[in-house]
């Protein structure tokens, strides 16, 4: 059996590249760190923000309809910082370039430990910033040890 690494690249189809451009330039590169390029697939242009450990692209939607978190797809994208003291830079930092972030605040029907800011892109598209937890610190430290880990209720 073949264990999946990682997340290596997400596809986002936006209504308006530009305008997500501007979106996420604030974001990935002003706030998360993020590294960007752009590339065309056949005819169409793409950006991509990547850093060490995955590709976030954005590619224009051949199709426009509004995001609805509730139908078939996707309904958020969270990524994580190393701690609860980064979730809270990281909303003050969207805040203060006009993001409206979510204060980061505490979540403990989905962990002891779990604090996270939400906000969302130009889209609607739901984005999510949480800590690396215990639960998942102690699950990658530990994992060729248990063979069967204990199944998280969060999320």
């Amino acid at each position: 059996m073949q264990e999946v690494i990682g997340i290596d690249h997400l596809f986002v189809s936006v209504s308006d590249l530009k305008r997500s451009e501007g979106f996420y330039d604030r974001v990935m590169l002003g706030v998360l760190g993020f590294r960007k390029s752009a590339f065309s697939l056949g005819a169409e242009p793409h950006i991509q923000y990547f850093n060490r450990h995955f590709g976030f692209v954005l590619r224009p939607a051949r199709s426009l309809s509004t995001h609805e978190p509730y139908a078939v797809g996707l309904h958020h994208l969270c990524l994580r910082v190393d701690s609860v003291a980064d979730v809270h830079a990281v909303a003050a930092a969207l805040r203060g370039l006009g993001i409206q972030a979510s204060e980061a605040s505490a979540y403990p029907e989905y962990a002891s430990d779990y604090v996270a800011t939400f906000f969302h892109d130009p889209d609607g598209i739901k984005l999510e910033i949480t800590n690396y937890r215990a639960e998942r610190r102690q699950r990658h430290a530990e994992w060729d040890a248990n063979s069967t880990p204990s199944p998280a209720r969060e999320p």
